[in-house]
């Protein structure tokens, strides 16, 4: 008997697996309050039975799936006012939404709520002064609250807070910030939120119910914001630079590496500003040093560009001061976009783990350096067999 025959699978057998597969991670899914849940379901629930009026009936109530399992339901009126109720999966801590006017969490209003260990509902306002729970004052912020209380209630394993704000023109694209917390708040100070995002929502969409929504999400293009700005003008040129000066040795194989590293992080830097400046667009804000030290970065690249196709041949006279030119503007762009990536970083309150990559990525470049012309001035090295950094003397 054939060994391999015995563990063949026909087509009708694989089919049937691999339909079992699809519809157990369907299920978990769905389980778990991931994406699997369906968005029309969970818009279609009636409030009326556990929230008071107006929040239990939205007059044209628009319904949109945001974030995880966050699901906001507003309705705006021809007085430009806004009821809102926020919905998530609740267990303990607490869930919050809060209105930005630059899409950062310093200096945000939100609004907090949670159901307490004793089963008392709790809802608040809050002023983000800083990054630390001390710094997000209760009872304070600029949201512009109507004389109808906010409310909290807890319905199954969701929780829905809902408030009402009175805005003096139509409320349209806005940044708001979703976050949740396990920990409840102490003494109605919050507790340290376990993650947490930031979209562009127009609440001018007048559209029927929605599982999607109409939003724009902000933190995946200030990730890739950053990260593209890392990898150009934090890995590949600085890196580049590295090539140029020390491997010169190895000519002419080092003026083609550098080369390629330098266009690598040239188009990297390109897109890294396209996305920048698509993202403050977005918010409507100006973060005036953050973007004016970029496009400043972003001219001098294109100077280094424009200065490699004018670049005199080695015996021309000129050909000292260009490469004085090539050294010190490339010198002076990776200089300024390592500050400006620390500025972003600061800026975006971004979590331990940029400030640690960069930081380690940053270390490593300054140690390599150090390293290298250390090495390089040992062995008798001079500035007439190393020429200053991003001179190219390739053929």
């Amino acid at each position: 008997m054939d060994v391999n025959s015995s563990f063949r699978i026909s087509p009708t057998q694989l089919f049937i697996f691999f339909l079992v597969l699809f519809y157990s991670e369907k299920s978990n899914v769905a389980a778990d309050g991931s994406p699997g849940i369906d968005g029309e379901a969970l818009c279609s629930g009636d409030m009326s039975s556990f929230l008071p009026l107006p929040y239990g009936k939205l007059p044209n109530m628009v319904c949109k799936r945001l974030w995880n399992t966050f699901v906001l339901r507003y309705s705006q009126t021809e007085g430009n006012v806004v009821t809102i109720v926020l919905s998530t999966v609740y267990t303990t801590g607490w869930a919050g939404i809060g209105f930005s006017k630059d899409g950062m969490m310093l200096n945000s209003s939100c609004m907090a709520g949670w159901v307490n260990v004793e089963g008392h509902a709790r809802i608040k306002q809050y002023y983000v002064e800083g990054f630390t729970p001390s710094a997000v004052k209760p009872d304070k912020g600029e949201l512009p609250l109507t004389h109808v209380p906010p409310y909290v209630a807890l319905n199954g394993a969701r929780i829905y807070l809902a408030f009402q704000l009175k805005y003096p023109v139509r409320l349209k694209r806005q940044p708001i910030l979703l976050a949740y917390a396990s920990a409840y708040p102490q003494h109605h100070h919050l507790s340290l939120h376990d993650d947490k995002t930031t979209i562009t929502f127009d609440f001018s969409s007048d559209s029927a119910p929605s599982p999607s929504g109409t939003f724009y999400r902000v933190d995946d293009m200030r990730k890739t914001h950053g990260a593209l700005s890392v990898l150009g003008w934090g890995l590949f040129l600085p890196y580049g630079a590295i090539v140029a000066r020390y491997l010169r040795h190895r000519d002419p194989l080092w003026y083609y590496i550098h080369l390629v590293i330098e266009f690598l992080g040239f188009i990297l830097g390109v897109a890294a500003a396209v996305v920048g400046l698509s993202l403050s667009h977005m918010l409507q804000v100006d973060i005036v040093g953050h973007k004016t030290i970029g496009i400043f970065v972003l001219v001098l690249s294109i100077l280094q560009v424009l200065a490699f196709f004018a670049r005199p041949s080695r015996d021309s006279k000129n050909r000292k001061y260009w490469n004085w030119y090539h050294s010190w503007t490339g010198r002076t762009a990776i200089f300024l976009a390592a500050v400006n990536i620390i500025l972003g970083i600061h800026i975006a309150d971004a979590g331990p783990g940029w400030k640690i990559s960069y930081g380690f990525l940053l270390g490593l470049t300054l140690i390599a350096c150090i390293f290298l012309e250390t090495m390089s001035r040992l062995r008798g090295s001079d500035d007439s067999k190393f020429p200053p950094s991003f001179q190219m003397n390739g053929s």
